[in-house]
């Protein structure tokens, strides 16, 4: 019988890249959701920076966290080899992907000039992917069941610009 996932705490899992100091951007599911979007999710992905420093406390993070992938193995990313496009882990708080370049972007960098502080309580402020880049990511996958919600994503856009809101 397989194991049961552990409990989604994004809050945790969010604080504890926020002790290591680890730069990240909050993308995929949940940043739509703290952006707005009616959605549910049992996972956190982020787009970490790829300084080396960076990577070295997002593996002290990973392991604090109990991080495994699907094999088990504990993840290592400061090591230097080219990473994957997607890295699916399993936490003691709740899956986590880690996507180094998300499609239709550039990564972190790219990323990180709309991106935005976010409160999400505890004193959390991540910084969470713009709706256009989120909207853009979404658009590149080219997936059909993704319309919907690149649909939200352009009303909630939509909603922002009648606020007077610049995205």
């Amino acid at each position: 019988m397989p194991e049961p996932p552990p409990p989604f705490d994004p809050r945790g899992l969010l604080a504890a890249l926020d002790h290591y100091r680890v730069a990240y951007i909050v993308v995929g599911a949940f940043a739509r959701v703290v952006q707005g979007a009616d959605e549910v999710t049992r996972g956190v992905d982020i787009v970490p920076s790829p300084r080396a420093d960076n990577l070295r406390r997002l593996d002290a993070a990973l392991a604090e966290l109990g991080a495994r992938r699907p094999n088990g193995s504990a993840p290592t990313f400061a090591g230097g080899e080219e990473l994957e496009p997607v890295v699916e882990l399993t936490t003691d708080r709740g899956e986590l992907k880690i996507i180094p370049e998300p499609e239709g972007t550039r990564g972190y960098e790219d990323l990180r000039r709309a991106a935005t502080r976010e409160h999400i309580g505890q004193g959390l402020r991540p910084a969470v992917a713009s709706l256009g880049d989120l909207s853009r990511m979404l658009a590149a996958l080219g997936r059909e069941e993704d319309m919907p919600k690149l649909l939200d994503m352009r009303r909630l856009a939509e909603l922002e610009i009648s606020q007077g809101i610049e995205i």
